[in-house]
C-alpha cells in the first residue's frame, strides 16, 4: 500500500505542475473581441457625507454584480486551486472519444465572457433597486480592469453613488365610509412601518400591503388580494419626502369587497380505492358524506372542523381545520374549496371538504451496521406494521419485531456469536388525552395517549440470557408553541435472569454492584420529559430535551404507610428505587448556503436509595457506537478510567454507569447532489456516583474529569433524500480514557486498532 502510494503522490503532483505550466492558456479559443471575465475586482459604494453604507444596500448590489466567473473546478464539493476546466476547454479536443472524452465532458468548463455579465445592464438593475429603497437620486457605473499580462482577461469595478434616501412625509389613509376601508385604516394604522419619518421601501410597503390583505382575509374578505390596495407616492410637495395615499385599485371585482359568511359545510370521506356506497349523516358543525364501506368514529370529523356556520368566514378556519385533518394521519388527501352560495342573497360561502382514505396498514424496516479494526461485528433489524386507523379514529396499533447480534471475526475469535437480542414491541396510539379535563391541554395541538407493551431477551453466550417485560402509559401533548410534553404516569417494568453460566456467576460473586444491577426486581415507574425544538431563525436551530423519571417511591411510601420494613417486595419480588435525569441540548448553526457547525451536549445521572443500593443495569447509562462516540463500540469504555482485563473482553456488560457526559461537534457539507459529508469530534465517558472496589478509577472524581473523558475525530458520508438518510462513519480514537501502555494524550496502541466504522439510519444527532 505504502509503495503505492509513493507512486501516486509525485505523479498527481507532476500533473497539478503541468496544469499550473499552462494555466495562462485559458484565453486560447477566445474570438478576437471576446474578454474573458475573471470577477468583481471592486466594488466602490459612496453615500452622503461620507455616511456608513447601510447593509441592505451591500446585499442588494453584490447580489446584482454577482457572477460565477469559471475560475474554479470543484472535486467533492471542494475547488481545485487551478482553472482546469477552462484550460481543458482551450487545450484538449471537444471531439476526443474514449476516456479522454468522457473526462473533457466531467471536466470542460466554458469561459464567462464580459458580454456575458453584461455590466451595462447591471449598473440598470442597481439604479432600480435603490429606486425600490428609496434612494432616488443615485448612480451606477462600471468599468473594466484589464490584466497587464493577458489583455484577453478582466475583472469589473462598480461604482455606485447612493443619494440621499427620501422619507415618508405624511400619510393619507381611506374615508371611513364602508366596514373594508375602516378596517384597511384600523390595520395600516397599527404598522411599525408606516410612520413618518421611515424611509420610503417598495419592499416594505408591498410586505405591508400583505398583511393588510392576510387581516382582512381572516375578517369575511376571502377574495381580497395585495394588488387590490395600491399606494400613491408624491416627491414634489417636499424636497427629500414622500406623500403616500392609500387607495383601492381600479376595477376591483365587486365580490372582492364583499365581506362573507360561513355558509354550510360538507365534507366527503373517499375510499382510497373509490367507489363504494355514499353514507351521509349530519353533525353540529358540517354534513358528512362517507363513501362506505370505510371505517370512521362519526364523531371524529366535528372535533375537527372549525368553520361555524354564519360566523364570519376566516382563511385561520380554513388553515387549522386542513391541519386538524392532516395530522390524525388517516388521509393521503385533503382539499378544502370555498365557493360562493349563489342561493343566498347576502354573501354567504359554501365550503366543501375532501378527504380521501389513506391505506390503513404501513410497514416499514430499519437496518444498521457496526464495525471495528479488532474485529467486532454487530448488524441490527427493525420490522415494524403499524395499523392507522384502527378503531375508526386514527388510533394507531405498531407491532414491531427488533434483533441486533454481535459477533466476533478473525484469529481471537472464541464463538461465532458474542451476544444477540431479540425483542418484539407494541404500541398503541389514541389521537386525544384519556385524562381529567383539568388536565392542561392546547386544542391547536394533537394530543395523545399511548398504551405500550414490550419483551427484550438479551444473549451473552458465555455469561447469561436476560428477559425484560414492560408495560406503560403515556400522554404527549403540546401546551406551547415549540414545547412538546410527554408524561407517563405509570410504566412497570420487569427483568429476569433466565439463565446464568458459571463463569458470569463468578464475575457476580466478586463484584456486589454489578451483581444487585442484574438482580431479579420489578421497576414500577413515573416520569417527565420535555421537547423544546425551535428554529431561531433560518440560520440558527435548537432542540433542547430534558427527562426526569423516578422508581419505586410510589410503592415505597405505600408499603412504609402500612408498616412495612425491610425489603419492600411487589408480587414476592424486590422492585428497585431510584431516580434518573437527562438533558441534552443540540444546536445547529449555518455557516453557508448548506453548510452547517452541529454541536451536542448531552447529560446524565441516576441514583438509587432506599429499597435498592444499585440503578437496574437496564437504567445505566453506556457510551459508545453510531450515536455517540464513533471512535469506540458500544459499551467499550469506562467507568471513568476502568478497563476490563484483555482476557475478558466480552465482558462489557459491566462497562456502564450512573453519571454521563458527552461532547460532539459535526461540520455538515455537501458534495454532490443527495451526497453530503461530516467532519466530527466526540467525547465523553460514563462514571459511577459510589466507588466500586471491583472497577476502579470507575468513580467520578472532578481532579480526573477531564482526563477521563474518550475523545475520537473521523469523517463520514450521508446519502440525504429527504425521508431517507443512510449515514457512513469512520471514526478515528485520539484519546482513551484508560491505561493502554502509552504516554501522552494521544495513547492509542495503534492508528489501526483506533478505526471505528459504523453504518447506521439517520443522523447521530
Amino acid at each position: 500500500m505504502k509503495n503505492r502510494l509513493y507512486r501516486i503522490v509525485p505523479a498527481l503532483l507532476c500533473c497539478i505542475a503541468l496544469l499550473g505550466a499552462y494555466s495562462c492558456s485559458t484565453t486560447k479559443r477566445l474570438g478576437k473581441d471576446d474578454v474573458r471575465y475573471t470577477g468583481v475586482k471592486k466594488i466602490n459604494i459612496t453615500v452622503p457625507d461620507s455616511g456608513k453604507v447601510p447593509d441592505f444596500i451591500k446585499t442588494d448590489v453584490n447580489s446584482t454584480v454577482e457572477v460565477d466567473a469559471n475560475q474554479t473546478t470543484k472535486v467533492l464539493g471542494l475547488p481545485l486551486p487551478i482553472p482546469v476546466g477552462l484550460w481543458v476547454y482551450n487545450n484538449w479536443n471537444p471531439d476526443s472519444k474514449g476516456i479522454k472524452g468522457w473526462a473533457y465532458k466531467k471536466l470542460v468548463k466554458q469561459p464567462v465572457l464580459i458580454s456575458d455579465v453584461r455590466p451595462q445592464l447591471r449598473v440598470k438593475m442597481i439604479e432600480n433597486k435603490l429606486d425600490n429603497q428609496g434612494y432616488f437620486r443615485n448612480s451606477a457605473t462600471y468599468e473594466l480592469d484589464i490584466n497587464k499580462k493577458n489583455p484577453k482577461k478582466a475583472k469589473i469595478i462598480y461604482n455606485v453613488t447612493t443619494g440621499p434616501a427620501y422619507l415618508i412625509d405624511s400619510i393619507e389613509y381611506l374615508p371611513d365610509t364602508c366596514h373594508l376601508y375602516h378596517k384597511i385604516d384600523s390595520i395600516a394604522l397599527k404598522s411599525t412601518y408606516l410612520r413618518k419619518g421611515q424611509r420610503y421601501s417598495l419592499d416594505s410597503l408591498a410586505a405591508e400591503r400583505t398583511k393588510v390583505a392576510n387581516s382582512l382575509r381572516n375578517t369575511g374578505y376571502y377574495f381580497f388580494r395585495p394588488e387590490y390596495m395600491e399606494y400613491l407616492a408624491d416627491s414634489t410637495i417636499t424636497r427629500e419626502r414622500i406623500a403616500l395615499r392609500l387607495t383601492i385599485a381600479r376595477n376591483v371585482p365587486a365580490f372582492a369587497l364583499r365581506r362573507y359568511k360561513t355558509g354550510n359545510v360538507t365534507v366527503r370521506l373517499n375510499r382510497n380505492e373509490g367507489g363504494g356506497t355514499p353514507d351521509t349523516f349530519q353533525t353540529k358543525r358540517a354534513t358528512v358524506i362517507q363513501m362506505m364501506p370505510s371505517r370512521l368514529r362519526k364523531e371524529l370529523i366535528p372535533e375537527c372542523v372549525t368553520f361555524r356556520e354564519g360566523r364570519t368566514f376566516s382563511v385561520r378556519d380554513m388553515n387549522r381545520t386542513q391541519t386538524y385533518l392532516s395530522r390524525l394521519g388517516i388521509f393521503n388527501y385533503i382539499n378544502i374549496e370555498p365557493y360562493p352560495d349563489t342561493t343566498s342573497t347576502a354573501p354567504v360561502l359554501n365550503v366543501d371538504i375532501d378527504c380521501t382514505f389513506d391505506l390503513p396498514l404501513e410497514a416499514g424496516i430499519e437496518a444498521n451496521v457496526s464495525s471495528k479494526s479488532n474485529s467486532y461485528l454487530g448488524p441490527g433489524l427493525t420490522l415494524s406494521l403499524t395499523n392507522r386507523n384502527l378503531f375508526g379514529g386514527g388510533e394507531q396499533l405498531r407491532v414491531g419485531l427488533t434483533g441486533t447480534y454481535e459477533w466476533q471475526t478473525g484469529r481471537n475469535s472464541s464463538s461465532l456469536f458474542n451476544s444477540y437480542e431479540l425483542g418484539i414491541n407494541s404500541a398503541l396510539s389514541i389521537p386525544r388525552l384519556l385524562a381529567p379535563k383539568f388536565f392542561p391541554v392546547s386544542r391547536r395541538e394533537l394530543n395523545w395517549t399511548r398504551f405500550t407493551l414490550n419483551a427484550d431477551l438479551l444473549n451473552r453466550p458465555h455469561y447469561f440470557n436476560m428477559a425484560q417485560f414492560s408495560a406503560s402509559m403515556n400522554y404527549d401533548w403540546q401546551l406551547r408553541r415549540y414545547y412538546s410534553y410527554t408524561f407517563t404516569p405509570l410504566k412497570i417494568t420487569f427483568n429476569k435472569l433466565m439463565r446464568t453460566t458459571a463463569t458470569f456467576d463468578s464475575i457476580m460473586a466478586a463484584n456486589r454492584a454489578v451483581a444487585l444491577s442484574f438482580r431479579d426486581q420489578f421497576i414500577p415507574q413515573m416520569a417527565w420529559s420535555m421537547v423544546y425544538d425551535r428554529a431561531i431563525d433560518p440560520d440558527n436551530l435548537i432542540n433542547v430535551q430534558t427527562s426526569i423519571q423516578e422508581a419505586g417511591n410510589v410503592c415505597w411510601a405505600i408499603w412504609r404507610a402500612f408498616g412495612e420494613k425491610g425489603e419492600k417486595k411487589l408480587f414476592g419480588m424486590p422492585f428497585s428505587q431510584f431516580v434518573k435525569g437527562t438533558a441534552q441540548i443540540v444546536y445547529s448553526r449555518r455557516l453557508t448556503g448548506d453548510h452547517w457547525l452541529v454541536s451536542r451536549g448531552y447529560v446524565g445521572i441516576a441514583h438509587a436509595y432506599g429499597n435498592a443500593s444499585e440503578v437496574p443495569y437496564s437504567e445505566q447509562f453506556y457510551v459508545g457506537g453510531a450515536n455517540s462516540i464513533r471512535a469506540f463500540t458500544v459499551r467499550s469504555i469506562g467507568p471513568g478510567s476502568y478497563h476490563a482485563p484483555d482476557e475478558s473482553v466480552n465482558s462489557n456488560f459491566d462497562q456502564t454507569g450512573t453519571f454521563k457526559f458527552e461532547f460532539n461537534v459535526e461540520y455538515r457539507f455537501p458534495i454532490y447532489g443527495p451526497l453530503h459529508g461530516a467532519l466530527f469530534l466526540d467525547s465523553g465517558n460514563v462514571w459511577l456516583l459510589k466507588n466500586d472496589p471491583e472497577r476502579p478509577g470507575g468513580q467520578l472524581r472532578g481532579s480526573t474529569f477531564f482526563k477521563d473523558l474518550a475523545v475520537g475525530t473521523g469523517a463520514g458520508l450521508r446519502f440525504d433524500i429527504g425521508m431517507l438518510v443512510v449515514r457512513a462513519d469512520l471514526g478515528v480514537g485520539i484519546h482513551a480514557p484508560y491505561d493502554t501502555g502509552k504516554k501522552g494524550y494521544y495513547n492509542m496502541t495503534s492508528f489501526k486498532n483506533s478505526l471505528a466504522f459504523h453504518l447506521a439510519i439517520g443522523y447521530p444527532f
